[in-house]
């Protein structure tokens, strides 16, 4: 009975891998359909979700290892190539699965799936592997190529991150990438206090902690949160650690009102209507409304009426809502991702240099179109879940420059929680995952000026 299970989880996660390369899905969706779909028991979502983001996550090391054992890898169909790679994946980092177990149940996939041929062929090549051992990337020279294999980053990004932050930080930022992300969440404490929420979910036999970065957050290190009662009831809701940073950028005050520019799924702005305090308003926009109807469900869970959604195109905005109508603008701003690679690993492998060119258009377009809709004195707040330049701080400055109205908004600094100052100097902060542990992360905060006209 183990082992139909064991089998019938590494298939699942040979299929799902297969799905992710051939059709360029996400990984995450993927995951939690499936899941959801054979209502897997725990311990084996657990193997499951480790198969498929400990295969995704170290893709270009596991290429590396298996190439000289491959006489022509192009030839190989690509669920033989998943096969060996999710296989290896577990001899090299799975230290609970012995290597003979792993062996056995990939040459009893081959055979189910393929011929004697390819099972010969699986069970050569791992065996091979396990005599011989694996080859050295201390034996690839250049560094920025042996960082790139070493930790699974393709070269572009690796040269790219180590031109902008410099060979150390790209490392540490590398290395992270290879660990999971901790889940996190944010108490609606115009419900109930961050304490108190903490009490409910140990009942519910979740081990948490307390946040040290954001006072309104926690940490699970047991349990799925969105599986609690605590979520349910709308005592909270998930959120990166840096995603919530960006309400305290905004400092909103009672009975304003806020645009929320590109809102889905709405963990922002509920956030922001929470330090509403349940007052004013926050319109918060997207361009689907299948997405719209994400943020109309999260704001009725949480019980926040001071939310109200709407389909539109952040471009058109102006034609939408008259000049100078908000106190406060929120453009987090569709962006290439690549703080976010611990919960997608397959982001790297899909994007591309001229991606983020491209997105750098699209986001100076939502500045200048978000801009008039900022009050007099009032603030605009740019952010990305992403670390490159061309789309953070240059994005920022070439907006200024076109932008006399607005200037940096120095200010920023004493809104944001005490944690997180030393990591500041002025109107910007950029995260790293290794910072704490969450997403990479942008954030700007400009104001408008009334002295200055365009």
């Amino acid at each position: 009975m183990t082992t139909k299970t064991k089998k019938n989880v590494r298939e699942t996660a040979l299929d799902l891998l297969n799905a992710i390369e051939k059709n360029q899905s996400y990984s995450n969706l993927l995951l939690n359909n499936e899941i959801n779909k054979q209502k897997l028991p725990p311990k084996d979502i657990g193997l499951l979700t480790e198969l498929i983001y400990g295969t995704l996550q170290r893709k270009m090391t596991l290429d590396f290892y298996l190439t000289p054992f491959l006489k022509n890898s192009k030839k190989l169909e690509n669920w033989v190539l998943q096969l060996l790679r999710v296989t290896l994946y577990q001899m090299v980092y799975l230290d609970k699965i012995p290597d003979r177990a792993a062996i056995h149940e990939a040459v009893e996939i081959a055979k189910k799936r393929g011929h004697k041929g390819i099972a010969g062929l699986v069970n050569g090549v791992l065996r091979t592997i396990q005599r011989e051992g694996l080859p050295a990337i201390e034996t690839i020279a250049e560094p920025l190529e042996r960082l790139a294999i070493g930790t699974s980053h393709p070269e572009w990004l690796v040269k790219r991150w180590a031109e902008q932050f410099g060979y150390e930080k790209t490392k540490q930022m590398c290395e992270i990438n290879l660990t999971a992300p901790l889940q996190t969440g944010r108490v609606n404490v115009t419900k109930i206090s961050r304490d108190e929420c903490v009490r409910l979910l140990e009942e519910e036999g979740f081990q948490i902690e307390a946040s040290p970065i954001i006072p309104e957050a926690i940490r699970s290190l047991k349990g799925n949160l969105a599986s609690s009662k605590a979520f349910d009831r709308g005592l909270l809701t998930i959120q990166d650690e840096s995603s919530m940073l960006v309400a305290y950028a905004l400092g909103v005050k009672e009975n304003e009102t806020v645009l929320d520019a590109c809102a889905a799924p709405g963990g922002k702005s509920t956030h922001i209507a929470e330090k509403l305090n349940r007052t004013g308003e926050v319109i918060s926009i997207d361009l689907h409304e299948h997405k719209v109807k994400l943020i109309n469900d999260n704001a009725s869970r949480l019980d926040l009426s001071n939310i109200h959604p709407l389909v539109l195109d952040s471009r058109m905005v102006g034609e939408h809502f008259s000049s100078e109508s908000f106190d406060r603008v929120l453009l987090d701003a569709p962006c290439s991702g690549l703080g976010v690679m611990r919960r997608k690993p397959d982001i790297k492998y899909r994007k591309q240099e001229q991606d983020v060119e491209q997105l750098s258009r699209v986001q100076q377009k939502l500045l200048n179109a978000v801009a008039p809709l900022v009050k007099k004195e009032g603030i605009l707040v740019y952010s990305t879940c992403t670390v490159d330049k061309q789309e953070n701080e240059l994005a920022i400055q070439a907006f200024l420059k076109d932008h006399p109205e607005f200037e940096k908004d120095n200010s920023l600094k004493n809104r944001m929680p005490e944690a997180i100052r030393p990591l500041m100097t002025s109107f910007d902060l950029q995260i790293f995952p290794q910072d704490f542990g969450s997403d990479g992360f942008y954030i700007a905060a400009l104001k408008k000026i009334p002295t200055k006209t365009k």
